[in-house]
Formats: structure tokens, sequence, C-alpha cells
């Protein structure tokens, strides 16, 4: 069996290569400044941030060795939302992979937690929305500046994520015990075909379920909801198996509108780390 570390590493790399996800680089599909070679870069360059995770380093020092690790191979941000599920999740495989262990997990985090999660926002460029006036001081794009605001009100990383729900559906994902995570690891060992075969399914369907809060944050509920009745509408008519050339296309439109639905790949990357640690995905 695989280290844990080695199983995130590639449940990155089996994210990026599932093919076709719609709106999002593959193996077939570059975004105009962001290209599949970054996502192999990125992956490898986060794996000494997943083995501190593994020698049970705390969470936000483990996430931002890791997004550090990740900029640093010219990519910038690749894989930011996918660290912040898998570090966790890394973390709690030191004991049991389960729900109850990795809610124990992230809401055991520090305030310490916290202020590493902000200064990793100073190594990548993060989208993300413009906060209330009042929540102004908390803005995460102010990095380590607002550090001391952490400290003075005493907010964990569990409660920072906690107040990003809803809106984040990685958040949301810590604080709802990371049922997507598990709900796309169950998937992914019901499902057929190769890996990357999976993968696709396995995205296809969660991008069904629910409005990807990444293309909430770009480009409105509308386009987003648009985008997830399309997916459902091919996903109920298995439209990978019967008619790919239709998914093919609904992934090349979305790739030249610039829509990438980014939070359902990190939940896949998530699901797949899931899954190779059950040993319910063999590769």
């Amino acid at each position: 069996m695989r280290p844990p570390a080695q199983n995130a590493e590639l449940a990155l790399l089996l994210e990026v290569a599932g093919t076709p996800k719609p709106g999002n680089v593959d193996r077939r599909r570059d975004l105009e400044e962001l290209r599949f070679e970054h996502f192999l870069a990125g992956a490898v360059g986060a794996r000494d941030g997943l083995e501190m995770a593994a020698d049970g380093a705390s969470v936000g020092a483990a996430f931002e060795r890791a997004v550090g690790g990740m900029a640093a191979q010219g990519g910038d941000n690749t894989q930011f939302g996918a660290l912040l599920l898998l570090v966790p999740l890394v973390r709690a495989a030191r004991n049991e992979l389960s729900q109850p262990v990795v809610e124990s997990v992230v809401e055991g985090t520090t305030v310490a937690d916290a202020a590493a999660f902000y200064r990793a926002f100073e190594h990548v460029d993060v989208f993300v929305s413009d906060p209330p006036a009042e929540m102004e001081p908390l803005d995460v794009r102010r990095g380590s500046d607002a550090v001391p605001v952490l400290e003075e009100r005493g907010l964990t990383l569990f409660d920072v994520l906690d107040r990003s729900v809803p809106g984040d559906d990685v958040a949301r994902e810590w604080s709802h015990g990371f049922e997507r995570s598990f709900l796309a690891a169950q998937r992914l060992a019901d499902a057929s075909g190769t890996p990357s075969e999976r993968t696709a399914s396995v995205f296809l369907s969660l991008l069904a379920d629910r409005p990807d809060t990444l293309v909430v944050k770009r480009h409105g509920e509308v386009t987003a909801r648009e985008v997830t009745d399309r997916a459902a509408e091919l996903h109920e008519r298995d439209a990978l198996e019967t008619d790919p050339d239709s998914v093919k296309a609904f992934a090349d439109e979305l790739v030249g509108r610039g829509v990438n639905p980014g939070t359902t790949a990190d939940v896949t990357a998530a699901g797949l780390f899931i899954a190779l640690e059950r040993e319910c995905l063999e590769i």
C-alpha cells in the first residue's frame, strides 16, 4: 500500500489527467495561462507539505509548505483548493481515514494554523470575492498583515473557513464533514473503466449535483446554474458512454468561455485520495 503522501500526490495527478472535465485543464485541454504540465509540476512541488501532514505536522504549517512548493513550480495557483482538502485528509489518515476523524482534525486547528493559511496567500494569486466592509480586516488577500487580527479575535483555521460557508464549497467540506469528498470516493469505487474514465465520470456527476462556487464567484449564479443543468443533462443520459462527443463539446465550450468549475475539481481530487487510501481504485 502506498503511503498517504504518495497517494495524495497521485490523486492530484489523476485529477488533472481525467478527460474530459468540462472547463478544466485535462490531458487534452489547457487554459489560457495554465497548462497540463503546470498541474503535474504543482503536484510534485506540493509533496513536501503532504509529507509534513503525513508525519503529523499541524494542518496550517503543512498546507503553507504544500502551497509554497506548488507555487515555486511556475504555474502559480494550480491546486490551492485541492490541497486545502488533501492536507487534513492526509493528516487524518495517520489514524483512520473516516469522516469523524477528519472532522476532529479540522476542528482541532489553531490560531497558528489560521495564520499559516493566510501566509499561504502570499505565495499565489487566488481568486476570492471582495468581503463585506466589516470583514475587510480578515480579507485573506492581506496575507500576514491580517495575522494580528486573527490573534486578537482568537480565530482558528476552522473558524475562518466556517465563516466562508455558504459561498465556498471547499470551506463547506470543512464544516460538513467532507461529505462530498467521501461521496466522490464512493462514486469512484462504484464506477467502471480506467482511472481517467472514472475521474471524468465522477467530476461530471459532482458538477451535476450543485453549482460550482468558483463559477458563481467569477461568472454569477445564473451561469453557474446553467453549467450545472447542462452537466446534469449529460450525466443523466450517461453521455460519457453513449455520446462522448457531446461531453467533449461541452468541455471545449466552457474552456472557450473561460468558465472553470475549479471547486468541483478540488473535491474530485479529495475523492481520489480517499479512494486510493481505501484501495478501491487500482492503478
